[in-house]
């Protein structure tokens, strides 16, 4: 009988200790998921003070390209790890180089957008 209490307390002990690390899993991924959203804005409204600078008024597409690319190191790189980051939580079977690669792709899709923007709405050029 006591070895039988003995098992049926040793199972829930497991049963309870991998709830709370799938909990903390959830947590870890759920906070990741946040920080690559903050990043993801901060971002996008770093990119959104470049595109509304007045020394950037005249220029050409691939001049507005090259200066977008160049503008907010730390806010491009703080998006970047952060994303990296959730990825690698969410899917932690997939390898690092893919997740870096989407992660790329995510920071290139913003500069694209922000050009694409400031294409359509610039005035005409005389």
């Amino acid at each position: 009988m006591r070895m039988l209490m003995l098992g049926a307390v040793l199972v829930m002990m497991t049963s309870a200790a991998m709830t709370s690390a799938a909990r903390a899993d959830d947590d870890e991924t759920k906070g990741a998921q946040k920080l690559a959203m903050q990043g993801r804005d901060d971002y996008w409204h770093c990119l959104a003070r470049e595109y509304s600078r007045d020394t950037n008024q005249g220029l050409s597409e691939q001049e507005f390209g090259r200066s977008v690319a160049g503008a907010c190191p730390s806010e491009r790189q703080y998006y970047r790890v952060a994303l990296l980051d959730y990825l690698t939580a969410q899917y932690p079977d997939i390898d690092s180089g893919a997740h870096l690669a989407t992660a790329n792709r995510a920071v290139e899709s913003a500069q694209k957008d922000i050009v694409t923007a400031y294409v359509k709405h610039r005035p005409p050029m005389k």
